[in-house]
């Protein structure tokens, strides 16, 4: 590595120290990463974590998570992960500190063969690569078992199949990333699964063209930003089509000096969804807009380095007043992605 790469690597380990604290402060010993204290665990955000630890070279601490991951993996390659969204509110401005409901999501299970091949692609190692490969063939072909013949996926496993079966369009965008990342993990390995490739194809088609698939129980998630930029995050959506899907809805869901909001209608910014919203442009060219993006996070940066959750700006008020260990991750994997200095 030479001499500027190293200073640069420096600088961007300085520059989001604070929000890494949160993620090391926050691992429990046995290497789990909920999302504060005493609060809910699940997979996704725990894998979220796990690359950001890698983009800030702390390799002990993702591996000591990676081994909380093969070691609470259930025999059907699910993870029963609990729901913080679902968790209450303490008081009107803190969750309480208590476990969410729990079930066997599809997208949870999917996320952990993103942070592998992450590894992998960082120049990680073929051993550990190798070593991990169970982990990810058994959550992949329990990902793809909830799959109904239109190529969607069940939402979690308890409800396939059911007269309350659903699936979700965010959650399966992302599922499209998770698979492409597995089938590359299984290339490399030597076990190619070319089903694998088939039943991606076949849940983009759903993502792209099927929308009578997604939201069947009757909820209206279309005032959800993850809904609107997950598709182009995951690399559904490419060049024109991608530009187009984001314009259509951009003045919607942004607010120019804050940042993205999570809901419509919602006088709420989140840090989180403004970073994977950057990382979306980013993926699709729109560089400077998405720095920019970015840059506006810094604004929710409390004087410990760490990022709130999300500013209200009716009150013009953090909140809520938490600061997720997830949400110190998108932080630091979209500017690891962008490599945008403060």
């Amino acid at each position: 590595m030479s001499l500027a790469l190293d200073i640069e690597q420096a600088d961007h380990l300085t520059r989001y120290r604070g929000a890494l604290d949160v993620i090391l402060r926050t691992q429990t010993k046995d290497g789990a990463i909920p999302w504060y204290d005493d609060g809910p665990w699940d997979p996704w955000n725990h894998s979220e974590c796990l690359m950001a630890l890698m983009a800030m070279g702390e390799h002990a601490a993702a591996e000591a998570g990676f081994a909380f991951l093969r070691a609470s993996q259930a025999p059907d390659g699910s993870w029963l992960g609990e729901f913080g969204n679902a968790v209450p509110m303490a008081d009107r401005l803190h969750m309480a500190r208590v476990r969410g409901p729990t079930a066997k999501d599809t997208n949870f299970a999917g996320y952990p063969a993103v942070a592998v091949w992450r590894r992998w692609r960082r120049g990680g190692d073929l051993r550990l690569l190798r070593r991990d490969w169970p982990m990810v063939r058994a959550a992949i072909d329990f990902v793809i078992a909830q799959q109904s013949p239109f190529g969607d996926i069940s939402w979690c496993a308890e409800v396939h199949g059911t007269l309350i079966d659903d699936s979700l369009l965010a959650g399966n965008a992302c599922l499209v990333m998770s698979i492409a990342c597995a089938e590359e993990i299984a290339e490399a390995v030597g076990a190619p699964r070319p089903d694998w490739r088939r039943s991606r194809a076949r849940l983009a088609r759903a993502v792209k063209r099927l929308p009578e698939r997604f939201d069947r129980q009757g909820v209206d998630r279309s005032t959800f930003a993850m809904d609107w930029y997950y598709p182009v995050l995951a690399g559904v959506f490419h060049e024109a089509t991608a530009d187009a899907r984001i314009d259509a809805r951009r003045s919607e869901f942004v607010r120019a000096t804050l940042g993205c909001h999570c809901v419509i209608g919602e006088p709420w910014v989140t840090v989180a969804e403004s970073c994977e919203l950057a990382m979306a442009l980013h993926r699709i060219g729109r560089r400077d807009e998405a720095r920019r993006l970015l840059a506006l996070q810094h604004q929710q940066r409390d004087l410990d380095g760490a990022y709130w959750m999300g500013f209200q700006y009716a009150e013009e008020i953090p909140w809520p007043q938490e600061k997720p260990s997830w949400t110190q991750a998108a932080v630091i994997l979209a500017a690891d992605v962008l490599q945008q200095p403060v």
